[in-house]
């Protein structure tokens, strides 16, 4: 997925695993803010960074980001930031987690394991934020994005003034995105049946894998609904 043709590709993709909608890539994003940045660099290795990449207050964002900005700051000590004026051009990554998928689920031999994740790639143009409050909104505007994936939600009403008093050893930046492409692979070229035993496996008590289940069920299934289908060649698509 896309949604500027123009752009080279980000990542490969598969057609199986299409995302179901614009809005699913949103909402991945808005539920995995914890991005990788990464810029490239003239004769040397990529640098990167995972730092927290959110929407602003406001955000008008449904089905794509292209066109849109995103908010994010680091740690003035990492020197990345020095990157941002001279290579403004960057790649954010978002997936949700990792899950294992055991043929045990399967239930039809020969098999072969795999994992089922989902995964955003946006690129766009990075600007650093010389405003002092501006950067503060940033920084506020993170904590708000974070607190709200949570049941029960801090306030930060009495801790703005460390806020302010801590906001010089931060960076904060804009982002434009410029291109977007993602990929869902959730198991939805298996048999519903398939599908619905490693979606329970991923739900099971200690497993760390909930929300691949939970979008695995959003997702759903286009294979037909039986079991004898040869997936023996599963392992292809593991990125």
């Amino acid at each position: 997925m896309g949604r500027d043709p123009g752009s080279r590709a980000l990542m490969h993709t598969y057609r199986d695993y299409r995302p179901p909608s614009g809005e699913a890539v949103v909402d991945l994003v808005r539920r995995n803010p914890f991005a990788v940045i990464a810029s490239s660099r003239s004769g040397a290795a990529p640098l990167a960074t995972h730092t927290p990449v959110v929407l602003p207050p406001g955000s008008p964002v449904r089905e794509s980001f292209v066109g849109h900005r995103l908010w994010g700051h680091i740690g003035r000590e990492n020197p990345h930031w020095r990157l941002f004026a001279e290579q403004p051009e960057a790649l954010l990554v978002f997936s949700s987690s990792h899950a294992y998928v055991s043929p045990s689920n399967y239930r039809f031999e020969p098999a072969a394991p795999t994992l089922n994740y989902a995964a955003v790639h946006l690129t766009g143009r990075l600007r650093i934020v010389q405003d002092e409050e501006e950067s503060l909104a940033v920084v506020e505007q993170t904590v708000r994005a974070l607190e709200a994936l949570r049941p029960a939600q801090w306030s930060m009403d009495r801790s703005r003034g460390l806020f302010r008093k801590i906001i010089g050893g931060v960076v904060s930046f804009h982002v434009e995105v410029t291109s977007e492409q993602a990929m869902f692979k959730l198991s939805q070229d298996m048999p519903a049946e398939v599908h619905e035993r490693v979606a329970e496996d991923l739900e099971s008590p200690g497993c760390p894998h909930a929300d691949v289940a939970g979008l695995m069920r959003a997702t759903g299934v286009h294979a037909p609904p039986t079991e004898t289908t040869d997936h023996s060649d599963e392992e292809r698509h593991d990125g």
